[in-house]
């Protein structure tokens, strides 16, 4: 078999197995096809997600749905100003009995972790969430303990309400590889969720469809995925566009453009295809670069994916006969 056969099975793998995660979730999501395959699109791309929107919009249900699709473990965390950094790190326990230390593993030990109106804790206790989402390890009193794989963060907050919440700053937000809003259902959308809501809840009856050795293996798959030297210089002149655009006081940094690119490999295999369209790289660009600018001047969220699409309009977009 040759190369490119492997990498079209591996693609086709990815397309088949995403294609019963997203069915799966569509029990419960309605309409929501397209931020479900961001979401995987992320996860596949060993990354994070912040999840922006208003409350009922089904942030913490498409984080939950997610969960059960897969055979791992998951753990919610309600995030509040009085929860503190070893609650997610853990803690060790002194025991008068033996003289010794017992570690308590906290809430980060886990693999798809919902972390709930992030932004209504403190600094400190935010932090505590860097380590484990950069390194996937835990460091409590000098020892260093590795994460479980795979191991998916999925943070939501409310852009509404900022009395008493602690914005994210920007060295955390870099560390999530997409930020994404859920959005409100259509009209027949919302009469169907009443439909399907109303009597019963159907995440309780979700089942997986998918085990973690399952992603492991689609992530060495959307490894194979092409990217041809042409679309990874695509990539860094947009992450230069953006920093040097007029309204942008720091741009997209290197890591944003790695997640960028692993991002257009993920989306690409979840087509079902072998090899990255420009088109993949354009598509989500504006979820996985927007929420790492830094703008001039006042209302810096309503403008920033203004300035992505300013970005894809001036570059250039590399055409087929370049890498022929």
């Amino acid at each position: 078999m040759n190369p490119n056969d492997i990498d079209k099975n591996a693609a086709e793998f990815v397309r088949d197995k995403t294609g019963a995660i997203i069915a799966n979730m569509e029990k419960v999501m309605v309409g929501k096809r397209e931020e479900i395959k961001l979401v995987l699109t992320s996860l596949l791309s060993s990354g994070h997600v912040l999840l922006e929107d208003v409350p009922g919009t089904g942030k913490t249900m498409l984080a939950k749905s997610l969960a059960k699709s897969f055979d791992c473990g998951f753990k919610r965390i309600q995030f509040t100003p009085d929860l503190l950094p070893s609650d997610l790190t853990g803690i060790n326990i002194y025991s008068p009995k033996t003289g010794d230390f017992t570690f308590r593993p906290g809430s980060l030990f886990t693999n798809f972790l919902l972390a709930d109106e992030i932004n209504r804790a403190t600094p400190r206790t935010q932090s505590g969430l860097l380590e484990s989402m950069e390194e996937k390890q835990i460091t409590v009193d000098g020892r260093t303990y590795i994460l479980d794989e795979p191991y998916f963060v999925i943070a939501t907050q409310n852009p509404i309400e900022t009395q008493g919440t602690f914005p994210l700053p920007e060295a955390q937000l870099d560390r999530f590889l997409m930020q994404l809003s859920v959005g409100y259902p259509d009209s027949d959308g919302g009469a169907a969720v009443i439909d399907r809501f109303i009597n019963d809840n159907p995440v309780t009856d979700l089942g997986p469809v998918c085990g973690g050795a399952d992603l492991l293996e689609m992530r060495k798959a959307v490894s194979t995925v092409t990217l041809h030297t042409e679309l990874m210089k695509y990539i860094v002149s947009l992450a230069e566009a953006t920093r040097a655009h007029e309204a942008v006081a720091l741009g997209v940094s290197p890591r944003g453009s790695l997640s960028l690119a692993r991002a257009a490999q993920s989306y690409a295999a979840i087509s079902g295809r072998s090899f990255t369209l420009p088109d993949d790289i354009k598509y989500v660009a504006p979820y996985a670069c927007a929420h790492r600018l830094i703008l001039r001047g006042a209302n810096q969220n309503a403008r920033k994916k203004k300035v992505i699409e300013d970005v894809l309009a001036s570059v250039p977009v590399p055409t087929e006969e370049m890498w022929k």
